[in-house]
């Protein structure tokens, strides 16, 4: 049956595996192979050529080297495009080397544009230039602003985008809901300021299941597949869903960087698809609960959760489908709450990263947010949290142990300033 006429339940179980029934299998395969067998020199070769230049492997010529392309992979790439309602996916070996293919993409593809133009007696536009909405991951802020990839880079809020544009822009950036505020930022909006240049949206705190970046006119849906996706914080990987013009593209900067997913990453992150979506709503719900009781709790300034404001632009009830599983609060007590907190916690497990199977707690500005700049970065009592699928009432218990002893007396500022 053909996977747009399916539910994304069933897409989450299903997609991916057409191939199976002629293979004679029934669980996913396992293709570990570094190299292959090529029929001969000239097929070979064609077919090395194919993928080198982001196309596929021809089928009379081989998959050759598992740096350019493998079926395990390809499987898991197919999977997730038809959750994300898109023509293609391209794996990567993480989330930020998803976000750095993205980025070179981009820059390679005008670039190219500009050298046609100039051909035909036109202008360049000068350096490649890239839009990105605040507040971000930390990572990628982090990679924007480093300079290493070789774009200017301006950062600004949903409403400044246009502005922002220039005639040399090549991406826009945005993430939404964002980490780690869970600001939403309005899709549509953003892909109508951009006027016509490809907007990559994060899709990892919202996950196929919530939110479909491509449907809402995003070029690009990025995940952090380690994340929701894998769900079990046993796999890295990154992925974006696309058009095939752009998988193109992005597996072009991936054969030659070396950046393709692993194999047995790629069979987890599959396997992990299956029970996507019944995970995200049961973390989702527990969520939704904490959150409230935070809301209630003396030693809580303020409860980050999608929606908690009133959703005053409806963009829970037309984005997405439903607020997610993060949770962030700011403590009364500034960073010495702060590290009191993660450190009492005893169910909740004080880790980076999110989206697991467990609860995980953590602190950004002085980890995932620490190279953000100091603008931007978020404040020092503000925690994060991933609500797992433990039972909520112990999850709620433990928040509780952990943050009745703390009180509201003034943070001690030599404190703060040594660790941020």
């Amino acid at each position: 049956m053909n996977s747009e006429f399916l539910n994304p339940d069933s897409v989450a179980v299903h997609g991916g595996r057409e191939d199976l029934q002629a293979l004679g299998v029934h669980a996913l395969p396992l293709d570990l192979s570094t190299t292959n067998p090529l029929p001969d020199i000239e097929r070979g070769g064609d077919s090395y050529e194919s993928m080198a230049l982001g196309g596929h492997p021809l089928a009379d010529g081989g998959s050759v080297y598992a740096r350019l392309w493998n079926p395990t992979v390809a499987r898991f790439e197919c999977a997730l495009a038809q959750l994300e309602k898109a023509q293609a996916g391209v794996a990567f070996s993480s989330g930020m080397a998803a976000m750095t293919a993205a980025i070179l993409a981009s820059k390679a593809t005008a670039q190219a544009t500009a050298h046609a133009t100039a051909q035909d007696g036109g202008r360049s536009t000068g350096q490649p230039h890239v839009v990105a909405v605040r507040p971000l991951y930390g990572g990628t802020d982090h990679l924007l602003a480093s300079g290493l990839l070789g774009v200017e880079v301006t950062f600004c809020t949903e409403n400044e985008v246009a502005a922002a544009m220039r005639n040399s822009t090549v991406l826009v950036v945005l993430e939404t809901p964002a980490n780690p505020t869970l600001d939403l930022v309005d899709i549509r909006n953003v892909v109508a300021q951009a006027g016509g240049v490809d907007v990559l949206v994060d899709n990892t705190f919202a996950t196929p299941i919530l939110q479909n970046p491509i449907s809402l006119g995003a070029a690009m849906s990025l995940h952090s597949a380690t994340k929701y996706i894998g769900g079990h914080g046993d796999a890295v990987g990154g992925v974006i869903a696309c058009s095939e013009k752009t998988a193109e593209a992005l597996r072009r900067v991936r054969a030659i960087t070396g950046a393709i997913l692993h194999p047995l990453g790629a069979y987890l992150l599959h396997r992990g698809l299956t029970t996507l979506p019944i995970r995200v709503r049961s973390q989702q719900e527990s969520a939704r609960v904490i959150a409230a009781w935070l809301a209630n709790h003396p030693a809580v300034e303020k409860v980050y959760f999608p929606g908690s404001d009133g959703d005053p632009r409806s963009l829970l009830q037309h984005q997405m489908r439903g607020p997610g599983a993060m949770v962030a609060i700011t403590l009364r007590g500034g960073f010495d709450a702060a590290n009191r907190f993660t450190s009492a916690v005893q169910l909740f497990t004080h880790a980076v990263s999110l989206g697991g199977v467990d609860s995980l707690i953590q602190h950004p500005a002085a980890l995932t947010h620490r190279p953000v700049a100091p603008e931007a970065r978020p404040g020092a009592n503000l925690v994060r949290l991933s609500i797992g699928l433990e039972d909520v009432a112990d999850l709620i218990a433990d928040l509780d142990q952990a943050l009745s002893p703390l009180g509201c007396s003034a943070p001690d500022p030599r404190v703060e300033a040594a660790v941020l």
